[in-house]
């Protein structure tokens, strides 16, 4: 009987060395895990957004733009409205603000522009948040380009002329109509009046 007992107890405790083993290894395990979580969840992941972000930044002019998925490029510190200065043109703000000439187009339309040339010193201009435009030439240009083009820095004007479409032939750009506007000192808000016989100074 009491070498049973002795057995017995013999057992329980080389069991109980065993079960105290395995928990161990069981909580070294789970510490482990759990440091490795932590550490995880803590450590500073770069996501492809900040990715995008990082790399997407650049400048079209002077502007700061940042590239958006769509592959657009939208100015970063666009204000909402902007007021008229002495010699301001919608071509001269649109490069300011967008860093491209070319969207005089938007600021027209959202501000109800009619007439692109008539805007006054101090009147306020709403600025659209909208993606910069780089063109080069328009569906409407290319088909125009067909016409003869002018190489030389004066031009006379014919019977049909207006100013879009001399920019087209001299430039292959309409919008340059602004410059061909100012080196010849004409009226923004009589900009389609030029006449038969008149000659034009082209600037190169």
């Amino acid at each position: 009987m009491e070498t049973k007992l002795k057995q017995l107890l013999k057992t329980i405790k080389l069991n109980e060395s065993m079960l105290s083993m395995m928990f161990g290894v069981i909580t070294v395990v789970l510490i482990g895990v759990l440091v490795m979580r932590m550490y995880s969840a803590n450590k500073p992941s770069i996501t492809s957004e900040s990715e995008k972000t990082e790399i997407a930044t650049e400048k079209v002019g002077e502007v700061k733009v940042e590239v958006k998925e769509d592959g657009k490029k939208y100015p970063t510190e666009l204000a909402e409205t902007v007021k008229v200065e002495k010699g301001d043109n919608l071509w001269k703000i649109a490069e300011k603000q967008y860093g491209s000439g070319y969207n005089w187009v938007d600021i027209a339309k959202e501000n109800g522009l009619a007439n692109a040339g008539a805007i006054e010193v101090g009147q306020e201009l709403k600025l659209p948040k909208t993606a910069v435009k780089e063109i080069v030439k328009t569906e409407v240009a290319a088909k125009e380009t067909m016409t003869p083009t002018i190489t030389g820095d004066k031009y006379t004007v014919v019977k049909g002329d207006h100013l879009w479409s001399i920019a087209v032939r001299a430039y292959g750009d309409g919008y340059k109509w602004v410059t061909i506007a100012e080196a010849n000192e004409i009226d923004m808000k009589r900009a389609s009046y030029i006449e038969i016989g008149q000659e034009l100074k082209l600037p190169r």
